[in-house]
Order: C-alpha cells, then structure tokens, then sequence
C-alpha cells in the first residue's frame, strides 16, 4: 500500500494491494521518529502544551512523521486508512487559543484518531468499503462533535474489518477493500482482530494519543487486548451512535482505547454525553449526572472489592492460564476478595444473538445510508454494487453476511422482538447480573481474549476463545487491562460490571494496571520467535 504526498496538495489515496499486504513482511526497521510519542499520555503532552516546550501544531506534525515512518513505510502497520487535510490547521487554532488563555480541557490540542465508520468532516466515511469511497458527510458524528468542543485534533481515520466484520463468515479482521490488512505491530504475520483493528493498531504504534474504536461484540476489546491496549466497552447508551455505520441498534457503541487507564478515562468524561436523537435500545437507569471518571482511579481501588472470577477459558491456552493466575494473584495482592463463578446461561443466547443483528443491521444500515445520502442508498443496494465490483471487493471472501440480513423482514416481526427479548434477558439478568447478585460481587473477571492468531486470507479468522460476549449482549460495560502476553504477544484481563458501573470498572482497572505494569511498547518483529 502507498499513500502519497504532494506539496501543497491533501492527502492522495492509498493505493490498496491487499495481496501482497501480508506476504511482503519486512524483517529490519529504522527507529521510527520521535519515539517519546510511543508512550505518551495525554497528562505529559498537556504540560508540555502549557509549559510551552510544545505545541499543538509540532505534536500532530510528530503524529504524522511517525505515521508516515511506520504505517506507511517501516513496518507498514497500514493501520490509518485517511488523513485529516485540516489537522495542523486545526492545531494551530488551538495554540492560538491556548495563547490567548482559552483552554477547553484535557484533551486540547491532543491529536486523536477515529475508526473509519464515525463521520467526521472532511474526511470519507466508508467502514472499510470501496462502495462508500466517495461518501463525505456533510456533518460530523455527536461525539466527534464533543471531541473537536473539547479541543481535540482530530488526526485521521483508521482501517477496519470491513463492514465491522458483518459481510462474511470467512472475513479476515482488520482487512477490507479501501484500506488492505492492517498489520499487528506486536507480530507483523498476527492478526490485528477487529473490528476496530487499526485504531488498535495505530495507538499501540503510537500514531496518536488516543483512538476511538466501535464495538458490536468484541470489535473494542479484542483489538485492544491483542495491541496490549486499555479498551472500554460502555454500557450501551452511555456514548452517542450518532453518525456511526451501525450494525445493531441494541449492542453498538463507541469508546476509548487507549494505552493507559487514565487516558481512557479522560477520553470517556469528553464523549460521556447523553444524544436526545439516538435513544434506541439505550439501557434503562442512566444516572441524571456523569460521574467523575478521574476521581475513581485510585491504586486502592481493589481493597475489599468482591471479584468473580470466571473460568470458561481454563486449559485452552497454557500461556493465558499463566498469565491470569498471576493476575489473580495481583488482584488478591491489592486487597480484592475472589469468588470462584461460572455465568449459568453462556453460549445460550448465539443464535438469537446472530438473528436479531441480521435484523438490526438492515434496518439501521438502511437509514443510515438514506439519512447521510451516500453513494450507495440500500442494503440491496449495496449487495448488488458488491456483486459488480466482485474483483476489488470480494477477492477474498464474500457476503453471506449481508444476503442473510437481507431476507429478514421489518423490526415488527415476532421472530425479531422474541429473539431480542430473550438474549438481553439471558446475557444480561440471568446472566451477568444474576453472578454479580448470587455471590454479592462487585465485578467479574476473565481473560479478554486468546493470544493473537495467525492472519489468514483465505480461510478467515481462527481465534481460540474470547471472554467479551456476555457484556455485548447484555449491552453492559467491559474493560480490557494488559494482564502479560504469550512469546511477546499482548493478553488482556477483562473486567465487566453491571449497566452503568463504568467509573467503578475504570478504578478497578487502574489499580490492576498500576500494580501489574504489564503493557509493552510494540517492536514490530516479522513473527513470533521463541523465548529461551
């Protein structure tokens, strides 16, 4: 892949050759430019903003170098699917604000990255495909708006499994038709799951500070825990789905990902804001004020707090067994009380779970593409476009996926309301909320996710096991923590609580973080090499 720049001229696209993206792995690379960035959070940058060593306009041009050295050059992570033509304007606006004593809060002048199915002007909004290249929204999604009021740079867009990985049962994550296969910056052949792969991708490579990713049912916390990232799923609601490609109106939601806790929490107190216009399927008791995410993180946090610990994933994985025990063992060693669980109803709700987003994802997808006149106006629409387009689009899976929603009918059907109703119920009070309130917990605890696979182009994904399905559907909060890693690839400690326990969830997250240390920066290796 190749993106060029011109003097004087925006950003070309990126020229995709997705079948040599994963075979031409390079095996040496030079030291990326500024490497300070590889770690940076958001608190260092603010007082080197306001001490005046630097500035917004010289910290999005470093975002950039490092973006042109490493996603497109170097390791070629592929991970930034677009560049905004106007960052290093809007960065310095920002100077000139803070010049003039006008500062809008943590995040100004703070060069973020957004997944590419979030609208944000000037830029395509296209979730990966080639049929919504063109596709410009005249307006920005609700939280790119509470970003920019916030003083964010907003840096670029990232790649993505196409579609959010809901066009084919064989798809490969991280890869789709406009942006190519985004790369593992942790192992160059390994899987970036997805779908919200490159923003995954790109803030472990430290391309940027912090990066928002969507999820539907694992697309935050996999590639969060396999880039050794801090990935929130909030409860569904909490973060506005305005303006964001939809998949299911009753599981979607945007959140942070990032490279540390407080980060993430800083990132959740900007987008933290209730949407009047998108209301669908938001989980009832919200409370009438946002809570201080920044005051709960505290590395006492643990002490005395009750933890189930869950189980499901025991002898899958020797490495991640290892890992989760001594990550237990921290938890204890913080003062946390652990309870030996198991979820009843697991497992139970996967095929109403697959039905009912079929649903959803026609008839959001639908509105979606009316509301914001894209080039392509329908699901079927879109299938056929595909069809025309197989060489470019479909080279290596295609879109049973989008056929199946197809054939479902409106949202009025009994199947749809039935099939809703029993898996909400099955994940979420007699699933996640019945454990907590068996054994009097305060939380839950597992390993987010197998170790990162092989990536396969023809034959899909292949992961061992994954911990986030039960928060998904029940439409509750999760957090991903790096717990350790498997011959140098990241594992992640899931944390999931009930609806609405995000601050509590984020504290509980921050002392494991303080006391585990366990985030590597990425080296970018070809493969994984065993460790004597």
């Amino acid at each position: 892949m190749l993106r060029t720049l011109l003097p004087g001229m925006p950003v070309m696209r990126r020229i995709v050759l997705a079948a040599l993206a994963v075979l031409m792995l390079p095996v040496a690379h030079a030291e990326p430019p500024h490497p300070e960035l590889a770690e940076a959070d958001i608190a260092t940058l603010q007082q080197q903003l306001g001490d005046g060593s630097m500035s917004s306009v010289a910290l999005t041009q470093a975002y950039l170098d490092r973006i042109a050295a490493i996603d497109d050059a170097g390791p070629h992570l592929d991970a930034v699917i677009e560049l905004n033509p106007h960052a290093l304007a809007e960065a310095k606006r920002l100077d000139q604000e803070r010049r003039k004593g006008q500062l809008r809060g943590p995040l100004h002048g703070i060069p973020v990255l957004l997944k590419d199915n979030i609208d944000a002007v000037p830029m395509v909004n296209s979730a990966g495909s080639l049929a919504l290249a063109s596709h410009r929204p005249k307006t920005d999604a609700f939280l790119v708006r509470r970003l920019r009021d916030a003083g964010a740079v907003i840096l670029g867009k990232t790649n993505l499994s196409e579609w959010a990985n809901f066009r084919s049962t064989r798809s490969s994550s991280g890869w789709s038709s406009r942006g190519g296969q985004t790369r593992n910056p942790y192992a160059l052949d390994r899987s970036p799951c997805g779908s919200s792969a490159g923003t995954g991708s790109a803030i472990a490579a430290g391309l940027a500070t912090v990066g928002i990713g969507t999820e539907t049912d694992g697309s935050i916390i996999c590639p969060s825990a396999v880039a050794g990232l801090v990935g929130l799923k909030p409860t569904v609601g909490l973060v506005s789905r305005g303006g964001i490609i939809p998949i299911s109106a009753s599981q979607d939601t945007a959140g942070p990902m990032t490279r540390n806790v407080r980060d993430a929490a800083l990132l959740l107190s900007v987008i933290d804001k209730r949407d009047a216009d998108d209301q669908a399927d938001a989980l009832p008791g919200r409370p009438e004020t946002s809570p201080d995410y920044i005051q709960t993180l505290r590395r006492d946090a643990l002490k005395g707090v009750r933890i189930g610990v869950l189980r499901d994933t025991d002898g899958r994985q020797p490495a991640v067994d290892a890992a989760y025990k001594r990550a237990l063992a921290t938890l204890k060693a913080q003062g946390a009380m652990l309870v030996g669980v198991e979820i009843a109803t697991a497992g139970q709700w996967d095929a109403d779970e697959y039905s009912v987003l079929l649903y959803e994802f026609k008839d959001g997808l639908n509105r979606y593409l009316r509301k914001r006149r894209a080039p392509v106006s329908s699901l079927a629409a879109l299938i056929q476009w595909n069809r025309v387009h197989t060489d470019k689009v479909m080279p290596w899976f295609g879109q049973e996926i989008f056929e199946a929603a197809e054939a479902k009918g409106p949202l009025t059907e009994r199947a749809y309301l039935d099939a809703k109703a029993r898996i909400r119920r099955l994940a979420g009070k007699d699933g996640i909320q019945a454990t907590l309130d068996a054994h009097d917990l305060d939380v839950l605890v597992t390993p987010a996710m197998s170790p990162a696979w092989l990536t396969d182009l023809i034959n899909g994904d292949h992961f061992t096991f994954a911990g986030y399905g039960a928060a998904a559907v029940a439409g509750t909060p999760s957090l991903t923590v790096p717990m350790g890693d498997a011959q140098g690839l990241p594992l992640g400690l899931l944390f999931m609580g009930p609806a609405w326990s995000e601050a509590r969830l984020l504290g509980y997250g921050f002392a494991f973080e303080q006391a585990a240390q366990a985030r590597k920066t990425p080296t970018y290796p070809a493969s994984v090499t065993p460790r004597d």
